[in-house]
């Protein structure tokens, strides 16, 4: 009976005028030798009606049935052709926010995209390997006073990090970033706006967002920016992709994070801990925020459970190397 009803009306909004064509033969049946009763509107209502009921006899019932049975079947099949010959036009590209499904601690997580999907866009989320090697990122968009404290922690476990930095963190912070890089670490883009990016559709505005942040990068350090490129929290579209590859760049989600962004709501030391510690894996690209006294708190420590349970750290570079073949 579910079953029955949700394919009638999954279909009706095709097919509706079939239906209540057939619905007015059907209750014309009852008056075709007494057509008076439809030019005679003010008796119809305290005659007719009563009339029409009195006559529901049981062929008439059975007639009645039948044509909505024949109507529905007719309507069902001419959908089901409408939507086996003339489906409804696929997307180009989709579109949407990058998420994860962990499924057993240890193991990597279950993304939007898989691992061969987001390759043919240079793109990734963890490198597929049985090795215990992370990828550790920082998402920057402004500096509170905590990045020095991370800075510290990574260079004391020579841990390499990719630093995503918005355009509103390179006008403010010049000498920051040249801190980061002065570390060892790399800078990657992450936009100048800071925008959903899954919105823009045209390689002009995306490369406005990306190139922007290239230019004042080259004037404040002299270099090139690393082509290393995060979407803003993480909407993306196939076509975004697909742009960030024709400008060079590899696109790099996340396996591993937690919510570390709210200032005035940060995660305790404990709750930090069970999530980073319990659903580390192999091949792991981790992101945090630098923003995060919580993170500036603990990093060190966190970095050295990470080193007892067997990992050690990579950077970006070492992962597009140990993918290319």
């Amino acid at each position: 009976m579910q079953a029955f009803f949700f394919i009638f009306f999954d279909h009706f909004y095709y097919f509706c005028p079939l239906y209540f064509l057939t619905a007015i033969l059907s209750i014309s049946v009852l008056f075709l030798p007494f057509p008076h009763i439809f030019y005679q509107s003010p008796v119809f209502y305290p005659i007719g009606v009563p009339f029409m009921f009195s006559r529901l006899k049981s062929k008439n019932i059975i007639r009645i049935c039948f044509l909505f049975l024949a109507a529905f079947f007719v309507g069902t099949g001419a959908a089901f052709l409408h939507d086996h010959f003339f489906p409804a036009a696929v997307p180009t590209s989709s579109e949407g926010n990058w998420g994860l499904s962990f499924q057993t601690d240890g193991d990597p997580p279950v993304g939007n995209a898989t691992f061969d999907e987001l390759k043919k866009f240079d793109a990734f989320y963890a490198q597929d390997t049985g090795e215990k090697v992370i990828y550790l990122t920082f998402d920057a968009g402004y500096e509170n006073g905590n990045t020095p404290a991370i800075l510290e922690a990574l260079t004391k476990h020579q841990a390499p990090a990719t630093f995503f930095v918005v355009g509103t963190l390179l006008e403010s912070n010049p000498e920051l970033i040249k801190q980061i890089l002065a570390a060892g670490n790399t800078i990657g883009n992450h936009t100048w706006h800071h925008k959903d990016m899954s919105q823009i559709s045209t390689m002009e505005s995306f490369s406005e967002e990306i190139q922007t942040v290239e230019k004042l990068y080259q004037q404040i350090t002299g270099q090139e920016i690393s082509r290393f490129y995060r979407p803003p929290q993480g909407k993306y579209s196939e076509a975004n992709l697909k742009m960030a590859q024709d400008l060079g760049y590899h696109t790099f989600f996340w396996s591993l994070a937690y919510v570390d962004w709210y200032q005035d709501s940060q995660p305790s030391h404990e709750e930090a801990f069970e999530k980073l510690l319990g659903r580390i894996h192999p091949g792991a690209i981790v992101l945090l925020h630098s923003t995060s006294s919580t993170n500036a708190e603990i990093l060190d420590e966190l970095l050295t459970k990470w080193e007892e349970m067997g990992y050690h750290f990579a950077s970006l570079d070492d992962l597009i190397k140990a993918t290319a073949s």
